[in-house]
């Protein structure tokens, strides 16, 4: 479980983090950095077996207190994320018809866009950093 938690945790870490680089947009949606994201949905399924990974770890070290909170605070974390993604990320997925089509508002919700996926690449890099700290007490 111990194994399960970071590994999972780790992996989910990468699609946030690949969006903490920004590159100039220029006015254009559909550009060849953007389809590089296709097929990135897949990585984000890996956020609900993160989160049940911690759960199940936090049970799992309910003996060491400090281990079993740092795998809460994973698990709240990860918890976080999702919420920020369903906020943020996916309305302006969904205004933009996945980057296919461009509203007036474009800009801005490209900014919310990248600035989400920012903040959540910081929020499993807690997580990754609280499951791991529970998994080798």
């Amino acid at each position: 479980m111990r194994f399960l938690a970071v590994i999972i945790t780790g992996l989910a870490l990468a699609a946030p983090a690949a969006h903490v680089s920004r590159s100039e947009w220029r006015g254009r949606i559909i550009s060849i950095a953007q389809q590089a994201y296709a097929g990135w949905w897949i990585v984000g399924l890996l956020l609900p077996l993160a989160l049940l990974a911690n759960i199940g770890n936090a049970v799992a070290l309910r003996a060491d207190g400090t281990a079993m909170m740092l795998s809460v605070a994973a698990a709240v974390l990860i918890a976080l994320n999702l919420v920020i993604f369903m906020a943020f990320t996916q309305p302006a997925n969904a205004a933009t018809e996945n980057w296919t089509v461009q509203p007036e508002n474009w800009e801005s919700l490209r900014a919310q866009w990248e600035y989400s996926h920012a903040i959540n690449a910081a929020v499993i890099l807690l997580a990754f950093c609280c499951a791991t700290l529970a998994s080798i007490r």
